[in-house]
């Protein structure tokens, strides 16, 4: 009889949830959405489980400050449709970066995690604002580099 190792599978009460600070001044914001849903999900844990969520809570200050390369700026829209004939509404990501920046930030993470309940609830733990100033400093957010 041979010995085999079990695999780990995380359990909802084990999950030690960390809060990271991201500064997104000057960072593309593909390069940065993605390394934002690697945290959200937990995948840089070694104790990631895929049914299971065991990411960290992410805080991003200066979305406003983010980068946009080529010509998205001009030529990248966002779409959305009201259901109602002829109820298509779209913004170019300039408009959307000036009128509301932590908006095109949670856009481009919700693009990158996998859609389902679990994503949804990943998402809430996505905290985004357009300057320095953000109210979790009590919970000590440990701040990385991207």
């Amino acid at each position: 009889m041979s010995r085999t190792t079990k695999t780990y599978q995380a359990k909802k009460g084990e999950i030690e949830r960390k809060w990271i600070l991201v500064d997104a001044n000057g960072i593309p914001l593909g390069r940065l959405a993605s390394r934002i849903a690697i945290l959200l999900r937990g995948k840089d844990k070694p104790t990631f489980t895929p049914h299971v969520d065991t990411g960290a809570f992410v805080v991003v200050i200066n979305a406003q400050k983010v980068k946009l390369t080529g010509r998205k700026l001009t030529d990248k829209f966002y779409y959305r449709h009201s259901q109602w004939p002829g109820g298509i509404h779209s913004i170019s990501a300039k408009d959307l970066l000036q009128k509301n920046p932590s908006k095109l930030i949670q856009l481009a993470v919700r693009g990158m995690l996998p859609k389902n309940h679990l994503a949804r609830k990943q998402l809430t733990k996505l905290k985004v604002y357009p300057g320095v100033e953000h109210p979790h400093g009590a919970q000590k957010p440990e701040k990385i580099e991207i």
